[in-house]
């Protein structure tokens, strides 16, 4: 069997900050490992991961991967992260094979959700 992807980790100054935007958005569940690391599951995330303690953040401008969600619900995403305070980089906009938008988790790492074309 090949090699497939099957963890990702994120830098996070403020991890319970991060915990409560994820658990009230995305309904993630997490599992510390002391004070400084936090990890979810792929039961409520999709993949396997987990947030270190550091003054950094993942951003597109700084070379760093997108992850990208999907939502078939993408304006009710979007308004979920902006409710749990996350902060929108780029608003809903079209590209080759649907709809999608960016944002800012509170540690300022930079994500994406992705929704089907408007039919």
């Amino acid at each position: 069997m090949p090699a497939k992807l099957n963890y990702v980790e994120l830098p996070a100054t403020d991890i319970e900050a991060v915990k409560t935007f994820f658990s009230t958005v995305f309904g993630w569940q997490f599992e510390d490992f002391g004070p400084d690391y936090t990890a979810f599951s792929a039961a409520s995330a999709g993949l396997d991961g987990g947030f270190y303690r550091a003054p950094l953040a993942s951003t597109t401008a700084t070379g760093a991967a997108l992850i990208v969600f999907y939502s078939d619900e993408l304006q009710v995403t979007l308004a979920q992260v902006q409710a749990a305070g996350g902060e929108v980089l780029k608003p809903i906009f079209d590209f080759p094979g649907g709809r999608r938008f960016h944002f800012a988790d509170p540690a300022g790492n930079e994500w994406a959700v992705w929704g089907d074309p408007i039919s």
